[in-house]
């Protein structure tokens, strides 16, 4: 069990599939990341996080061989992310998370790094 990826530990790719579905089903209603989201690649960007977070946590590499390094802050770089969207998108990850009802452990390690990564792409100055 101790060289098990959190992947494998969550439930694979299922898992991983459920938990991107539940936090973009709350996309459309939030105003603010609604902004970010635009209709049009709604389902590219459940695509491509879906493909990503099975990647970052120990499952295949589908996501590096379709769109190379995942270049989390370049490839966010075109939206404008202050701490209010990074507030909402941490709000619906970290109910889609605790919705999968996951080990404490498995539940911590991702919203620990939902935490960090949201903060990273902050992008916009904090206004006065």
């Amino acid at each position: 069990m101790l060289n098990r990826s959190v992947y494998e530990l969550a439930g694979g790719e299922e898992t991983f599939k459920l938990l991107v579905e539940r936090f973009y089903a709350r996309v459309p209603e939030d105003p603010v990341l609604r902004a970010v989201y635009p209709e049009e690649d709604l389902a590219g960007a459940t695509e491509r996080l879906t493909l990503f977070l099975i990647q970052y946590w120990g499952g295949p590499q589908t996501y590096s061989e379709r769109r190379g390094h995942p270049r989390l802050r370049l490839r966010h770089q075109p939206f404008a992310i202050g701490q209010a969207e990074r507030d909402a998108w941490m709000s619906h990850m970290t109910a889609a998370v605790e919705s999968l009802e996951l080990a404490p452990a498995v539940c911590k390690a991702l919203l620990d790094y939902f935490e960090t990564a949201s903060l990273a792409m902050i992008n916009q100055p904090v206004p006065d």
